[in-house]
């Protein structure tokens, strides 16, 4: 999407929006790291366009009332946790990149426990802090992967990391946790360590918010982090937020920002963050994609389509194809996630886009697949 933008009258005008031509070969449709190819909502585009700049002039006077941010009052209204424990960052990568590198350098303890099949960035977080990563397993289950909520009990116990993350849905397999599991975890392992839940994907699942203050209000030791940048399609504007129990004061300092936060950010973020029924509705429509990739490509010789509760869907694939479908999707200008992982090597994961995005993608597979075979 690309925006032309002057400013006029004080206030920040959209001139102009529209996706690139599917067919135009130069434009790239990027289905590769989960981006949002659908519009934003009306209330987002109203909040850019009539948003004033001299505004930015001026530090945010929210934090002479002992608050963090605009937004971390809505979201305190929106999930009924008290103010001071929500968390604002520059996206979900801050809060947990803040969260590893506290608490894997306070004391002797540096080990963190990750799932076996997860998102590369992690370990990466870790290591920049010396941190240990040890894996737990997650398990291929006919159409899915799954959690055994008793092994990561088990393997907690036995390991005692000084952080625990689980990431529900998990990146790239699609699995979740419910909030019946993760209470399960939280009362059967080290009360000292700190469990971060990485739910960037979770409004995927349903609109239920209500199981998350009961769980930070009960466990000290728990930090649930969400994000703009996936269900509410918002990658670029860089907000995540979470939610940590009572306790934590230390962690609070450190992670807070004494001025404030991004002004314009703020603007926009409020704006998603009341245009829930827009996003539902696109959260909807990748139901269409699921069943497309279901239903062309999970009777084929050598591909599995795995369920997912999130914007991305993982399919298993005969590599034998591999450079010949990536050369097909590159002359199409299209872009998925080849994945590398150890024991995901014969995999795809591809974000779910418009529909006729998700038809292209379908298609060249199928017509790769009849060629190579």
């Amino acid at each position: 999407m690309y925006l032309c933008t002057r400013f006029t009258n004080k206030r920040l005008n959209i001139l102009h929006i529209s996706y690139p031509n599917i067919h135009n070969t130069t434009m790239m449709n990027f289905l590769d790291r989960n981006e949002f190819n659908f519009e934003p909502s009306q209330k987002v585009i109203e909040a850019v366009r009539n948003f004033d700049p001299a505004t930015l002039c001026f530090y945010t006077r929210i934090y002479d009332e002992g608050k963090k941010s605009i937004v971390t009052v809505r979201l305190s209204e929106m999930y009924n946790v008290p103010e001071d424990r929500v968390l604002m960052a520059y996206g979900g990568e801050e809060i947990l990149k803040s969260a590893i590198h506290y608490y894997l350098t306070k004391g002797d303890n540096r080990t963190i426990l990750i799932p076996q099949f997860s998102w590369w960035y992690y370990n990466r977080v870790a290591s920049e802090v010396e941190g240990l990563t040890e894996m737990y397993p997650l398990y291929e289950e006919e159409e899915t992967f799954s959690y055994h909520v008793d092994e990561v009990i088990e393997y907690t116990n036995r390991i005692h990391p000084r952080m625990l993350l689980l990431a529900s849905p998990n990146n790239p397999t699609g699995n979740s946790l419910s909030p019946a599991e993760v209470g399960q975890i939280m009362e059967n392992i080290p009360s000292d360590t700190m469990v971060l839940i990485d739910e960037a994907y979770a409004s995927f699942i349903s609109n239920d918010i209500d199981y998350i203050a009961p769980l930070v209000n009960k466990y000290h030791n728990l930090i649930i982090s969400r994000t703009l940048s996936k269900f509410y399609g918002l990658p670029g504007l860089r907000v995540g937020f979470g939610f940590i129990g009572e306790g934590q004061e230390a962690f609070l300092k450190f992670a807070n920002k004494y001025l404030g936060y991004n002004r314009f950010s703020e603007a926009v973020a409020l704006a998603a963050l009341d245009s829930d029924e827009h996003y539902r509705h696109v959260a909807d429509q990748m139901e269409w994609d699921r069943q497309l990739f279901k239903r062309e490509l999970g009777s084929l010789p050598g591909f599995k389509v795995y369920k997912s509760v999130a914007n991305f869907i993982l399919i298993k694939y005969p590599t034998a194809i591999k450079a010949a479908l990536q050369k097909a999707l590159a002359d199409q200008g299209y872009k998925i996630k080849f994945m590398g992982d150890p024991g995901l090597e014969d995999t795809l994961r591809i974000t779910l886009g418009r529909p006729e995005q998700i038809q292209v993608v379908v298609d060249t597979i199928k017509e790769v697949y009849k060629e190579e075979k």
